[in-house]
């Protein structure tokens, strides 16, 4: 991620996030992007580590990739019972570009969590990119809406 800080601290045994440099920009980013991704990241919980709407500690639990042409592209991610309430779901329309990179590196944890993520404008409409506990998640598209749902 350009702004975003997610690295692994082997002192602590845990991830170290830091949204802060993202924030400061985004003043000057958010006017870029398409509607939905602009309300999604300008959402005051977004990156509130304590709001149960805040993406950090969610659980990867499906991808849904088209298999026709329309350019769609749906993530769900399932709620930590301890921080949230509500399932995320990422619908994204206008796809010209889609990564999910696994190193299986941490063999310990039962599924991915979201770390923290970061929403870019592009030529395409915008860049999402999504660190994971142990894959990267990218996506390239004209827009993106985040709906939050009771499971």
């Amino acid at each position: 991620m350009k702004y975003v800080e997610v690295e692994w601290d082997d002192e602590c045994r845990g991830f170290r996030v830091d949204p802060y440099g993202y924030l400061e920009e985004l003043p000057r980013l958010a006017p870029e992007l398409p509607p939905g991704a602009r309300a999604f990241v300008t959402d005051p919980d977004h990156y509130r580590f304590s709001s149960p709407r805040c993406v950090k500690d969610l659980a990867l639990a499906e991808v849904r990739v088209a298999t026709d042409k329309s350019g769609s592209l749906v993530v769900r991610f399932t709620p930590n019972p301890w921080k949230h309430e509500e399932e995320l779901e990422i619908r994204y329309s206008g796809v010209v570009h889609f990564s999910f990179d696994s190193p299986h590196a941490i063999d310990w944890m039962a599924s991915d969590t979201f770390l923290l993520d970061e929403v870019l404008p592009d030529p395409a409409g915008c860049r999402h990119e999504i660190a994971l506990t142990d894959a990267t998640l990218v996506v390239r598209c004209r827009d993106l809406d985040a709906v939050w749902t009771t499971p």
